[in-house]
């Protein structure tokens, strides 16, 4: 298994794949970080971007601020290749390196291995950070204490698009019929039931067309496609299913102004390598592309300057997936912040410390205008009713060389979607015997 290890602190860096050997570990008094990545195989490469900006910032905070008051960032990252048993080995690898914080929080990039860890990260007090990904109904804290699908969760996501569909027909979608084209995987899964429940209400026809893994077969979906006609296509799609499906949309001659994707299918590594395929497609997001953020300006200045920035291709700094690591990098930092502000500023926080942080983040416009984040990330205020703590999405539009904002901020129906996850989460809870509680420090 390709394995990375950088330690901040010490300013040593291992080429991808090298192993652990040689390299530093996580000192106690550190803030260790386990990232279970992935920078290689089908969905590698939008692996190098994001996890290149989560590196970026956490190797920011460490330059520009020597650590978050004074407590300098480690972190180790284990190769899982979008592979949910390998995402299990690198979390038993990875969960007790630091001594003493047996790490942060863990972040994994992927709702599979979500899945397969939310009971483990659970049972081992490990908080799991599913920024934008991974299991839903973890939104209900009650029942997840330790797991966080912060920003906006599938299902939120799913209706703000609809309601974004529902407002270019003048409030109705009656009649219209959208096709939901998915990843036939717990990701493309999880937004079904909330697009059932919004058909009921919109009374459109939804169409349900799945693609199997990794998405670079799609010929008989697309036929399908052109011979439903349908309004709209939704689309849940990943890696190098993105692509494939612009160009297919293309062949067939299904407009591309008519598909909406969702987050993960709304980044350059989507739209460039798919050419005039791509123009005009449009897809959900929860921060804005390019340099014009100042955080992502001095990011370069400070990080990329100092000759110890992560990515490989300078080139992909400003691009979606490299700002949205860095905005899952800053809401990891600012729980640090939150858990030192009630536990002792300059401490190593424990992962007790950092959940009751996660639960009660509140990142407010003043505080991201403070840290030039404007735009990277919606207002979060978590609770232990709220483990999502924002639901909103923007939409944007490739115009055939960037990417445009065609929408400002939209929260789905959470009076539809929240009932949902609490319908969910009990059933979870009375399968495992629990009784729905809040965390008590």
């Amino acid at each position: 298994m390709n394995t990375k290890q950088l330690t901040a602190s010490l300013g040593m860096a291992l080429v991808l794949g090298m192993g652990a050997t040689g390299a530093a570990f996580a000192q106690s008094n550190d803030q260790f970080i386990a990232l279970a990545d992935y920078r290689v195989g089908p969905y590698g490469a939008n692996g190098q971007s994001f996890y290149g900006g989560f590196i970026d910032y956490l190797q920011y905070v460490n330059l520009k601020n020597g650590g978050v008051n004074g407590v300098k960032l480690t972190w180790e990252e284990c190769e899982t290749e979008y592979n949910n048993a390998k995402g299990v080995e690198c979390y038993e690898r990875l969960k007790g390196k630091n001594p003493v914080t047996k790490g942060t929080a863990y972040h994994v990039m992927a709702t599979g291995i979500s899945y397969a860890l939310i009971d483990k990260t659970a049972t081992d007090q490990v908080p799991l950070v599913m920024m934008g990904y991974g299991r839903t109904d973890a939104v209900d804290g009650s029942v997840f204490p330790w797991a966080f699908p912060l920003v906006t969760t599938y299902q939120m996501q799913a209706s703000a698009i609809i309601k974004f569909l529902a407002d270019k027909n003048h409030g109705s979608l009656d009649g219209k019929k959208i096709v939901y084209l998915y990843h036939d995987s717990a990701y493309g899964k999880e937004p079904i039931v909330a697009l059932q429940a919004e058909s009921k209400i919109h009374k459109f026809n939804l169409i349900e067309i799945p693609v199997a893994h990794p998405g670079n077969e799609q010929g008989a979906q697309w036929l399908r496609i052109r011979q439903e006609n349908p309004d709209y296509v939704v689309f849940w799609g990943w890696g190098v299913m993105n692509q494939t499906a612009l160009k297919a949309a293309q062949k067939v001659g299904y407009p591309r102004d008519r598909i909406v994707g969702s987050w993960w299918a709304g980044s350059e590594e989507d739209t460039i390598p798919a050419g005039p395929a791509a123009k005009g497609y449009m897809s959900a997001t929860w921060n804005v592309a390019g340099k014009q953020v100042p955080l992502i300006a001095d990011i370069e200045k400070v990080v990329y300057g100092a000759g110890k920035g992560n990515l490989q291709n300078s080139a992909k700094i400003g691009s979606v997936l490299y700002n949205r690591g860095v905005s899952a990098a800053v809401a990891t930092v600012e729980a640090l912040n939150t858990a030192q502000s009630k536990f002792g500023k300059g401490k190593v926080m424990t992962p007790v410390q950092v959940r009751w942080a996660l639960e009660n983040l509140n990142i407010d416009a003043a505080r991201l205008k403070a840290l030039g984040a404007t735009g990277l990330l919606p207002d979060i205020k978590t609770s232990c009713e709220d483990h999502e703590g924002s639901g909103k999405v923007r939409i944007q539009q490739w115009d055939g060389a960037k990417w445009v904002m065609v929408s400002d901020w939209i929260e789905g129906n959470r009076r539809l979607i929240h009932p949902l996850f609490e319908a969910s989460a009990k059933q979870y809870a009375k399968e495992k015997g629990m009784t729905p509680a809040c965390y008590k420090m």
